[in-house]
């Protein structure tokens, strides 16, 4: 098993910048995707971002790219998502989760992820 915990967040102005962290422990194969999802309340969760702990493979959602940048840090199992340019929609609980990577490639999508993090917070203020 795979446990998460997420750092970082809090209450930004928009145009800001924040810096989430989540830290891997457990079991984590080197074939494990990594990912970030959020979650506003009444709205279903939505991915953000995912990359693969081997290669670096990267995907992100349409309304984050250009502003959000998700990286690793393979020696100490850590994933970051950088955020700039934030806007009050970005306004969240940000999730960290983690797969394995199988035969069929993971979506950003909730149902590809087996193990999340509690979440922490984001709130962009205009």
């Amino acid at each position: 098993a795979v446990q998460l915990a997420e750092s970082g967040g809090g209450s930004v102005q928009a145009g800001g910048s924040a810096r989430l962290s989540c830290t891997a422990s457990g079991t984590v194969y080197r074939s494990t995707c990594l990912g970030w999802f959020r979650k506003v309340p009444g709205q279903e969760r939505e991915g953000v971002a995912f990359i693969y702990m081997d290669n670096g493979t990267t995907s992100y959602a349409d309304p984050v790219k250009g502003r959000f940048t998700i990286s690793k840090d393979n020696a100490n199992n850590t994933l970051i998502l950088q955020m700039n340019t934030l806007k009050p929609e970005d306004t969240a609980i940000y999730y960290c989760a983690a797969t394995r990577l199988g035969s069929i490639a993971p979506a950003l999508v909730p149902r590809f992820f087996t193990y999340w993090g509690q979440g922490t917070q984001v709130t962009v203020s205009s």
